[in-house]
């Protein structure tokens, strides 16, 4: 797949996107990568199509080439506060915040953004697998995540979080109805018994 630069008169193009809106427990993640306008690797794609192997070779390349980048961090007792969409868009902002070089765009993996300063932003549905500094934030944001999720396993080894990451998975599932929630799950993501194979999640 061909990942490009947004096209247009920027020259200083901060991508955003962020990893765990959709999980049961821990934080979210996001991250703000600021690349060079001639970087390039052919490897660069939507995060969710390369093995976490690959994922971690293009994390050291980013991080070694980009003019920038930062990473947001929003805990799970932040997110019970002001719901996950509030949570995402505060863990862009202080990824971006981050950034202390010139930005002219922001652009955001998804359909919504809360506008951070006058900086303009677009949001573009799965930019992950079409620009450049989207997938590069998306691949930053997701192995900071796991890395986080793998160290909170120690201390909760019962939910298998360094192989599900907080998702619903049927081995998490199992050990939330076995043991309640633990201390860093998000007591607003409830789970919903609809029957013994389907589930809610609120």
């Amino acid at each position: 797949m061909l990942i490009a630069r947004h096209d247009g008169e920027y020259k200083h193009q901060v991508g955003c996107d962020e990893a765990g809106r959709g999980c049961l427990a821990g934080p979210v993640v996001a991250s703000a990568v600021l690349l060079p306008e001639d970087y390039s690797n052919s490897a660069l794609d939507d995060s969710k199509k390369l093995s976490a192997k690959l994922r971690e070779q293009l994390r050291h390349d980013i991080m070694q080439n980009a003019l920038a980048y930062g990473i947001g961090i929003v805990s799970h007792e932040e997110i019970d506060e002001i719901n996950i969409l509030q949570a995402s868009f505060l863990a862009m902002h202080r990824a971006i915040d981050q950034i202390k070089m010139k930005v002219d765009v922001l652009l955001i993996d998804g359909n919504r953004f809360k506008p951070y300063k006058s900086i303009p932003h677009y949001c573009i549905i799965r930019g992950d697998g079409i620009y450049q500094s989207i997938a590069a934030a998306a691949i930053l944001a997701k192995t900071h995540r796991d890395d986080l999720m793998r160290s909170l396993h120690v201390d909760f080894p019962d939910y298998s979080l360094d192989k599900n990451k907080g998702y619903a998975s049927a081995d998490h599932i199992a050990a939330i109805e076995k043991l309640g929630y633990s201390p860093i799950h998000r007591k607003t993501f409830r789970l919903k018994k609809l029957s013994k194979q389907l589930y809610l999640f609120e």
